[in-house]
């Protein structure tokens, strides 16, 4: 299965795309991926229910978050009401050992995104703070990375031992489905994406032409 990790709706503040047409281009450019992950900036969707737009297109579409701190942007997977309770998702500046924490407290998952963007990734970090406790998995493949970005995050995995993700980090319609992250198996739920993750059963796709 293959899904996009890292996608932006009109809930994000820079988010331009709506959920129904990710899944309206994906089904008429033939885009090959099974589903996204809508993970939007600051925030947890708890409102949305996109059930009826997964069935009408047979697209798995999943939530997370994009939250912002001290190393640069974290991805979260299995949010769940008590994780959003730990520490304010809109917050600028989180402490990475914090939502780590929170994630791991509340069977989820942390993971530093497009880890080779200038300010807002980690690796602009790590002579600053270090290399943080915790990490298990980056982002590998970022569908907005430019020059050696993708390079620079695929060092700091082979250096560190972590395991990569793709995504598209798509905030247009067009940009979705560019890196994504093949399964073993089947994802229906946010769990079973975390579990699969924590399972080692996983590898990043780059799907740019």
């Amino acid at each position: 299965m293959l899904l996009d990790l890292h996608t932006h709706s009109i809930k994000s503040d820079d988010g331009r795309a709506k959920v129904q047409n990710y899944c309206q281009w994906i089904r008429t450019r033939e885009i090959p991926i099974d589903g996204f992950v809508l993970t939007e900036h600051r925030q947890y969707d708890h409102e949305s229910d996109y059930s009826d737009l997964a069935a009408e297109f047979g697209i798995t579409i999943l939530k997370g978050s994009e939250v912002e701190t001290e190393y640069g942007h974290v991805l979260v997977f299995g949010v769940t009401p008590a994780m959003t309770e730990e520490y304010d998702f809109s917050r600028i500046g989180l402490k990475l050992a914090d939502v780590i924490a929170a994630a791991n407290k509340h069977g989820g998952l942390a993971v530093p995104c497009h880890p080779g963007r200038t300010r807002v990734g980690m690796c602009a970090h790590i002579e600053t703070y270090g290399i943080p406790d915790g990490v298990r998995v980056v982002e590998v493949f970022n569908g907005g990375s430019r020059d050696n970005e993708d390079d620079m995050a695929q060092q700091l995995a082979d250096d560190n031992g972590y395991l990569g993700i793709g995504g598209s980090d798509a905030h247009i319609v067009s940009h979705v489905g560019k890196c994504a992250t093949r399964f073993s198996g089947p994802i229906r739920s946010e769990m079973e994406l975390v579990e699969a993750l924590k399972a080692e059963e996983f590898e990043a796709v780059n799907l740019r032409q």
